[in-house]
């Protein structure tokens, strides 16, 4: 089991590579592609199962680390490992893969090895962000994980892919040159790219204040604009509405939210509390601008971007309130909206395959047509707007409950307002699409229900949404050995920032 241990994560990021040179190799035959891209990424996701039932909760800290000198000068590692941060979040990059090659059989005609060979080079890089522990290979695979997504919505938009291809590429992009510079920085001082050995530089005063707090939003600027956090949202809507599903479903929010928590409270967590306030304040615009603006949409995947906006929103506000409940509600939360969005946008691009129309006043009385397609969406959108006994409650509640009670509560009621028009939004666009007479459209087309692929995809989780609902606690426990929150107490010397205690005590 050693060996295996040893070699788990290099495996995770290889083999979505290897099967992406598979791809590329072999002809584009009888779904050939399809088929080496599903095997693909079902073997990935056996192997992430490995990591839950092998990660040792009492020891707790960094696991299945391995640490190998790379490149001599620059002094760069192959130094990957996973925490109670990142394991889950491998997990659930491991599950959508699948589901996204599936929802993807019929979806893509046209240049089908280009697609497959993008999408395993984006799990790739989506596994590299998370399992990463030093910081140029980390950046690596972060600006890696931004070329395949820009060219597979260059290709496959629905109405204007290049103009939404673009615009994603230029916003997370460009905030990623100062990010560069500011690793560079940290790495001419230290002489280290190492997460761990920097982290420790920096909580013992070896850095210059000024200067850090200019890295420290130089990290957090990129991360931000990667959730996105209020203003700086402009690509999203693009995104949603031309990305094809199974691309949206995988990326959407986790990378931002995890490397904010890992990267920007982890190596700075004296610039994290400074900037705490000004954060909480965008989250809570966030939660109720996003909310607000869905309430008006009348295309539904514009709808849907903004209630990202609103939920991710709410992420961020569970992060920067520095509360240990609010924090692992926060991570729980990443892992619900990751399941919750994953089966709407399954969901929404049925309908979109079925009546080509992403118009929500063109489609009315659905339930009666597809009764399936109905219930499921009722149960999505049911764990979405945080239903009891659903996963969306679990975080909401932790963190609005910690917010409440350690952070403001004037601001947990105002988030807790975007969370009642996130119900507003959510049961307005079901009972548009799904009840009430049926539209024209809908009436001239013969019905045509979920098929047993696409209820075998959705199935399993709606399943997981019920079971995140009510037994939290297996997720939990894990997540909550990844919980770190920077002290309160700091004193300063001249020029140079000191903690009175190192970032990994784990406050409670």
């Amino acid at each position: 089991m050693g060996t295996i241990d040893n070699s788990i994560l290099t495996l995770i990021l290889l083999v979505p590579l290897a099967g992406a040179i598979l791809v590329a190799l072999f002809p584009d035959r009888a779904k050939l592609p399809n088929w080496i891209a599903l095997l693909t990424s079902l073997a990935t996701f056996v192997l992430t199962l490995h990591l839950p039932f092998h990660y040792d909760l009492a020891r707790g800290g960094f696991q299945f680390v391995v640490n190998k000198p790379w490149i001599e000068n620059p002094a760069i590692a192959y130094h990957v490992g996973i925490d109670g941060l990142s394991l889950w979040l491998v997990l659930l990059a491991g599950l959508l893969a699948p589901i996204g090659v599936v929802a993807s059989w019929n979806a893509i005609h046209s240049r089908r090895k280009v697609f497959f060979v993008l999408f395993l080079i984006q799990q790739t890089a989506m596994f590299g962000v998370f399992l990463s522990l030093d910081l140029m290979l980390y950046y690596g695979f972060w600006e890696l994980s931004l070329v395949p997504m820009a060219i597979l919505i260059a290709m496959y938009g629905r109405k204007d892919g290049p103009k939404a291809a673009l615009k994603f590429f230029l916003f997370t992009f460009i905030p990623s040159a100062p990010l560069l510079v500011a690793i560079l920085w940290l790495y001419a001082r230290t002489g280290s790219f190492d997460f761990t050995t920097l982290q420790t530089l920096i909580a013992y005063g070896q850095f210059p204040a000024g200067p850090l707090c200019w890295v420290a939003l130089a990290f957090l600027f990129a991360f931000a604009v990667k959730v996105p956090v209020f203003p700086l949202h402009g690509w999203l809507s693009d995104t949603y509405s031309e990305a094809p599903v199974a691309l949206a479903m995988v990326v959407a929010g986790k990378l931002g939210l995890y490397s904010m928590l890992r990267f920007h409270i982890g190596l700075f967590p004296v610039q994290a509390r400074a900037a705490a306030p000004y954060l909480i304040a965008l989250a809570v615009i966030g939660i109720l601008y996003g909310a607000c603006l869905a309430l008006v949409q009348r295309d539904f995947w514009k709808l849907i971007a903004f209630a990202a906006v609103s939920h991710l929103s709410l992420v961020v506000l569970g992060i920067y309130g520095f509360t240990f409940i609010g924090t692992s509600g926060a991570i729980y939360q990443i892992l619900s909206h990751g399941v919750v969005d994953g089966a709407l946008f399954l969901l929404l691009g049925v309908l979109y395959d079925r009546y080509a129309t992403s118009q929500i006043n063109a489609y009315g009385g659905l339930a009666g047509r597809l009764p399936r397609t109905a219930t499921l969406f009722v149960l999505t959108t049911l764990a979405m707007i945080g239903l009891p006994i659903l996963s969306g409650f679990v975080g909401e509640f932790l963190i609005l409950s910690s917010t409440f009670g350690g952070v403001s509560r004037g601001w947990a009621v105002a988030a807790s307002l975007g969370v009642i028009l996130g119900a507003a939004y959510m049961l307005w666009l079901v009972q548009r699409v799904f009840y009430g007479p049926q539209s024209d459209l809908v009436s001239s087309k013969p019905p045509d229900d979920l098929h047993l692929g696409e209820l075998a995809l959705l199935w399993p989780l709606a399943v997981l949404t019920l079971v995140m609902g009510v037994a939290p606690s297996i997720w939990l426990p894990t997540i909550e050995q990844g919980v770190h929150l920077p002290p309160l107490i700091t004193h300063s010397g001249p020029g140079f920032v000191t903690l009175t205690s190192t970032p990994m005590g784990g406050l409670r």
